[in-house]
């Protein structure tokens, strides 16, 4: 179906959907230092299942993944059965924006971490995966994020979290606390480490340490057992108290049981049900 620039495609269970996120695709939208912009044509393919968005993708979407943005073919696909719908698709289409405006190629987690900022994904960086893997300081640095971020679905919810904490981190460390100066860069063909120096006086190796400064000054265990993680220690314990008091509780009868001698009971005539004749 056609509905404006966007050309939706779709099973014919999701076509209601479909029809619904292509006119969502198909306004103009700001986006964070870009502004407005227009969306121009593209392709938003809708499928039924995770089987179906690898097989559409050659592999290319992880098994866990929701949703995939081609920018060379200005093409979307996503899936049906997933959750926020709307949110995943401005996450893609903040890629195909972030694509469309640059000169340059950007890094891996800049680019997932500009989406999820774009499309809301605050919630990421209040999970208790997060503060956990900070405070065991199982911090990555940014190259290490990029793999991390094509890991399993364990490894990378919280990769692409640490991505937006990053983004964040680099508009917070600019006099006007926003992307747009690093992105008015990268527009004009500038190289992504010359312009995070040139927009927040930070070589890129430096930038990173001061990141990872920020994340531990926020994410402390104070902070991890506040949010829940005292009631999961707690849990847990409990959970071992059982396990402990079930084993000793087996020793214990089959302590009793040894040497114990069954009598037989011994048999019985049918009984009569009193108010049947014979």
């Amino acid at each position: 179906m056609q509905v404006g620039r966007v050309t939706a495609v779709a099973w014919p269970d999701q076509r209601a959907v479909a029809g619904d996120l292509a006119r969502l695709a198909d306004r103009a939208t700001e986006w964070p230092g870009l502004g407005v912009r227009d969306p121009g044509p593209l392709r938003l393919i809708v499928v039924p299942d995770g089987r179906m968005l690898d097989s559409l993708s050659s592999g290319r979407a992880p098994s866990w993944g929701a949703a995939i943005a081609v920018p060379g073919a200005r093409t979307i696909l996503l899936r049906a059965d997933e959750g926020e719908l709307a949110r995943t698709l401005r996450h893609e289409l903040a890629h195909l924006a972030l694509h469309e405006a640059l000169a340059v190629r950007v890094p891996l987690w800049f680019d997932e971490g500009y989406a999820g900022w774009a499309a809301g994904e605050w919630a990421r960086l209040g999970t208790l995966e997060l503060n956990l893997a900070v405070v065991r300081g199982a911090l990555p640095t940014l190259t290490g994020l990029d793999g991390a971020l094509r890991g399993s679905a364990s490894t990378a919810d919280v990769a692409y979290a640490l991505a937006v904490s990053a983004v964040v981190e680099l508009a917070r460390r600019n006099p006007t606390g926003t992307l747009a100066p690093l992105l008015r860069r990268l527009e004009a063909g500038e190289d992504f480490d010359a312009a995070v120096l040139a927009t927040t006086g930070l070589s890129m190796g430096r930038f990173e340490q001061e990141w990872q400064r920020a994340l531990r000054r926020r994410y402390t265990l104070g902070n991890w057992l506040i949010a829940g993680g005292g009631w999961l220690i707690v849990a847990l314990l409990v959970a071992v108290q059982i396990r402990r008091r079930r084993r000793l509780d087996r020793a214990r009868r089959a302590a009793l049981d040894d040497g114990w001698d069954v009598e037989p009971e011994p048999e019985q005539g049918p009984e009569l049900d009193p108010t049947t004749d014979r």
